[in-house]
């Protein structure tokens, strides 16, 4: 792993990944900004969705790039994850505000993704490796894939929301195994 090395292409995938997130949460939650009265609600959701759908692509990258050009970095293992949470976070408040997403399904999703990113963060510091586990790569996907469907209205995504939710709360409890495995090993 190349330490110094911050000005990378992953990394910048997720600052981009970082800007993107407060766009699309504002083209939510803002629909009555004096720019915007008379674009279709419809129009605001798949320019929300197609912001999702391009921030969602650069995680994709970020992830293969890093490992395949061996671009892996301290500043990237705290950038990622935190770019991937702000994403989500814009995505499901947005719909929550949008009444689209039950409330209490977000919370807890949100909840466990901010802590989670508070372990990670704190095992880097320790210098504890906790990688991502399948579950919680199947569950970024279907999170994803939940918000886009939300976003857009299309059927099935209160469905795909409460598959996330429990792959989301599995997920979390690896996570935390693995943390105090590796807090067991050091």
């Amino acid at each position: 792993m190349k330490r110094n090395q911050i000005y990378n292409i992953p990394n910048l995938l997720a600052f981009i990944r970082l800007m993107l997130a407060p766009l699309m949460f504002f083209l939510l939650v803002n629909r009555d900004a004096s720019f915007l009265v008379g674009i279709d609600p419809s129009w605001l959701d798949f320019f929300a969705a197609f912001i999702f759908v391009i921030a969602s692509i650069t995680d994709f990258f970020d992830g293969l790039i890093a490992r395949t050009f061996d671009q892996i970095t301290m500043v990237g293992k705290i950038l990622d994850p935190l770019a991937d949470k702000m994403l989500t976070l814009a995505g499901f408040l947005g719909l929550m505000m949008l009444e689209r997403a039950d409330s209490w399904v977000v919370f807890l999703i949100l909840t466990r993704e901010l802590f989670i990113t508070g372990l990670r963060v704190s095992a880097v510091s320790q210098n504890i490796d906790i990688a991502a586990s399948m579950a919680g790569k199947i569950k970024t996907v279907v999170q994803m894939i939940a918000i886009g469907f939300l976003l857009m209205g299309w059927c099935c995504g209160e469905v795909l929301l409460y598959i996330a939710l429990a792959l989301t709360l599995y997920s979390g409890y690896e996570y935390v195994r693995d943390f105090f495995r590796g807090i067991e090993l050091s």
